[in-house]
C-alpha cells in the first residue's frame, strides 16, 4: 500500500503579516516548510511527497528541498487560486494508493498522527485527524448575536493530514468542480457526496501557523520536544 503526502504550501501569509508565503518564514533556525516536509520524509509509511505551491514559489521550494536533501519529494507543482484547486493539482501528481492531504503550515505534525490516520484510512476508507473542542462553541446570526450552542461532546477541531484512497478523492474533487461545489477542506467534499470519514486521534500541538502568536507557540513546542 503506497502512500503519497500532498503538502499544500501556497498562500500569501496575509494574517501572518509576513508579506511572503508563510511556509518560508523562519521557525527557530529553519523554515516552516522544512519541518512539514521533514515529518513525512522521516515517516516510514510515507513513500513519496508532492508539494503544491504558487508558480512564483516553485524555485524557492526546489532550493529548499535540495538544501536539506529531501529524497521523498517526487514533485513540486503549481497550485490554483484556491486551496481546493491546489489540492486537486497535487492529487493529480500522486502515485500512491492513499493520499494524505496536509497543510504546509501545520509544521508540528508527528509520526503518531501520520501513522494513525493512515491506519484508519485503510480500516475505514477515509480518515482525518482531529481533537475534541475544549471551548463551548456558539452559533451566531448575521446580527452577531448568539443563536444556538453546539454540543461540545460531539464537536471536534479537524486538522490535517486527511487521508483518502487517491482514486476516490480524485473522483470526488472532479465531481465537486463540475458541480461548482466549493469547500475549505477535503472532508467537506467527502461529506457532501456521502463518504464517511473517521476522526483519528490528533494532537493539540498540531496547530496551523496562521498568526504571529502561532509562531511563538510553535517554537515553544519544538523546544519542548528537543528536551
Amino acid at each position: 500500500m503506497r502512500v503519497t503526502a500532498v503538502i499544500v504550501a501556497g498562500g500569501k501569509g496575509t494574517r501572518m503579516g509576513a508579506g511572503v508565503n508563510k511556509v518560508f518564514m523562519p521557525l527557530l533556525d529553519k523554515e516552516v516548510l522544512y519541518y512539514t516536509i521533514n515529518a513525512f520524509e522521516n515517516n516510514k509509511n510515507t513513500n513519496e511527497i508532492v508539494v503544491v505551491t504558487s508558480a512564483d514559489d516553485i524555485p524557492r521550494c526546489r532550493e529548499l528541498v535540495r538544501r536539506y536533501g529531501f529524497k521523498k519529494v517526487m514533485c513540486i507543482t503549481e497550485g490554483g487560486s484556491e486551496r481546493q484547486q491546489s489540492v486537486s493539482a497535487g492529487l493529480g501528481k500522486a502515485s500512491g494508493d492513499i493520499s494524505l492531504i496536509h497543510d504546509g503550515a501545520r509544521a508540528l505534525v508527528t509520526d503518531r498522527e501520520i501513522d494513525t490516520v493512515i491506519n484508519d484510512c485503510i480500516k475505514y476508507g477515509a480518515a482525518a485527524v482531529g481533537v475534541p473542542c475544549k471551548d463551548t462553541i456558539k452559533i451566531a446570526g448575521e446580527d452577531g448575536f448568539i443563536k444556538g450552542t453546539v454540543n461540545r461532546e460531539t464537536a471536534f477541531l479537524i486538522q490535517t493530514p486527511q487521508a483518502f484512497y487517491t482514486e476516490e478523492i480524485c473522483s470526488l474533487h472532479k465531481k465537486a468542480e463540475m458541480d461548482g461545489f466549493s469547500v475549505t477542506d477535503d472532508c467537506m467534499i467527502a461529506e457532501h457526496y456521502g463518504k464517511s470519514v473517521k476522526i483519528s486521534e490528533g494532537s493539540y500541538d498540531n496547530i496551523k501557523l496562521t498568526t504571529p502568536e502561532d509562531v511563538v507557540v510553535a517554537e515553544q513546542i519544538i523546544k519542548r520536544r528537543a528536551k
